[in-house]
């Protein structure tokens, strides 16, 4: 485990700025799943939330199989460097498309995400609550922008079960239609999937956007590559991108340098980041 920083002096002015113009001039914009979790619970790989339900055997009994069909479809193109751009986001929301009328048609309930979210298999990285409580003191808004399979709901409830759903978050993911037992019956559109994020913009949110559009200084938060672009639409002043390379790091160090201001290695702690936090405050 460790930070990486490509171009230190770059870097040093980064902070200097943000620290220059006040907090009230910052806001954090951050994905979910393996940025503010932990990638590795119990010496597993947890991909998402989501993967709960597929690996916990929630819903039909033959929602696992169909489910790991599909992420064993699709991961690979996620990952195959050689798939071109505009063809990946098409397989990208197919593969989420598919997921939702599996999840819907095999019964999905508010209940199995409730239950879902207590599992022991899901945890926040190490210094996780102290960011939080770092943002919620500085009263600095913190943007989660997230392409989870269980969206809005999932998230919420994850952190309110661990008493960390503060007034200062707020959560543009996916989201579903309930009837009136709790069921899921659809998706809100449009899908938000992993390489559409940096297209979703917070402006489509009005209440969300009133509360960061003069704070135009972003700390940025990411594990993936796609997540580097996640401030893509706002009108920011600057930005500080701090990229999770949580594995295959001698494979992936290269890009993430050039993607990410500072890269924090092997399924790290937000101590760095608290660290830049209480450095600018």
């Amino acid at each position: 485990m460790g930070i990486v920083v490509a171009d230190t002096k770059n870097f040093e002015e980064l902070k200097s700025i943000f620290k220059k113009e006040g907090l009230d001039k910052i806001h954090v914009l951050a994905d979910f799943d393996r940025t503010l979790t932990k990638a590795f619970v119990n010496g597993k790989s947890v991909a998402s939330l989501i993967s709960v339900l597929r690996d916990e055997n929630y819903l039909t009994p033959d929602y696992p199989e169909k489910a790991k069909a599909l992420y064993e479809k699709y991961h690979a193109i996620e990952k195959d460097p050689s798939c071109p751009i505009e063809e990946k986001k098409t397989h990208m929301k197919n593969w989420w498309t598919e997921h939702f009328e599996l999840l819907i048609k095999s019964g999905l309930t508010k209940k199995d995400i409730e239950k879902a979210m207590e599992s022991t298999n899901l945890s926040l990285r190490e210094g996780a609550e102290e960011f939080l409580e770092i943002l919620k003191n500085s009263k600095m808004p913190l943007v989660v922008l997230s392409s989870s399979g269980l969206g809005v709901e999932s998230i919420g409830l994850f952190l309110e079960k661990r008493g960390l759903f503060f007034e200062n978050i707020y959560i543009i993911s996916n989201s579903f239609e309930w009837d009136n037992n709790g069921t899921a019956v659809s998706v809100k559109q449009p899908i938000i999937h992993g390489m559409n994020k940096n297209e979703t913009s917070v402006k489509r949110f009005p209440a969300i956007f009133e509360q960061v559009k003069n704070r135009k200084n972003i700390l940025l938060l990411g594990d993936s590559l796609n997540d580097a672009e996640m401030a893509e639409g706002f009108d920011y002043r600057n930005i500080l991108k701090i990229g999770f390379l949580n594995e295959d790091i001698e494979q992936n160090l290269s890009a993430y340098s050039s993607a990410f201001d500072a890269v924090l290695t092997g399924d790290s702690s937000l101590g760095p980041v608290n660290t830049i936090l209480r450095q600018i405050g």
